[in-house]
């Protein structure tokens, strides 16, 4: 049986934009009980923010690419620095350090792959700490959460 909690965040990731005495009728629960619970959930870091997911094709950004990058030991900065500032670009949306024989993740976005292959090739790969890179275009998403 799951707990109340995961129930409530489970809830929350399907829509976080209902109304919590909403999410309390749907659950059986008091309204009062369920915010107080949210708000703790907020107060103890299991829920960082409350967000929205967005229509990217709608807002002019219809492509998107994952990017691996390989980190160049031998730079003057570390791959966690090279990550926050790969991470501060516009059209990039999501960046992880991984392992194996890549050392970043990127997912980027853009109004068409030109404009995917100027990041790449103009921003991404003149910038201290990358070595090479290799773009994977998506040709449709079949899942994809925040």
């Amino acid at each position: 049986m799951k707990s109340k909690d995961a129930i409530i965040i489970e809830k929350l990731r399907e829509d976080a934009s209902k109304p919590v005495a909403r999410i309390a009728k749907e659950i059986k629960m008091a309204r009062t009980t369920v915010a107080e619970r949210i708000r703790k959930l907020v107060e103890k870091g299991v829920i960082k923010k409350f967000t929205i997911l967005l229509d990217y094709k709608k807002l002019g950004k219809p492509v998107t690419a994952f990017v691996l990058v390989s980190f160049l030991p031998s730079s003057k900065i570390s791959q966690r620095e090279l990550a926050k500032r790969i991470a501060k670009m516009k059209s990039v949306y999501e960046v992880y350090i991984i392992s194996g024989e890549w050392d970043l993740l990127l997912k980027v976005r853009g109004k068409n792959m030109e404009e995917i292959g100027e990041l790449v090739l103009d921003k991404i790969r003149g910038m201290e700490g990358v070595g090479k890179t290799v773009t994977c275009t998506c040709f449709s998403v079949i899942k994809e959460e925040l």
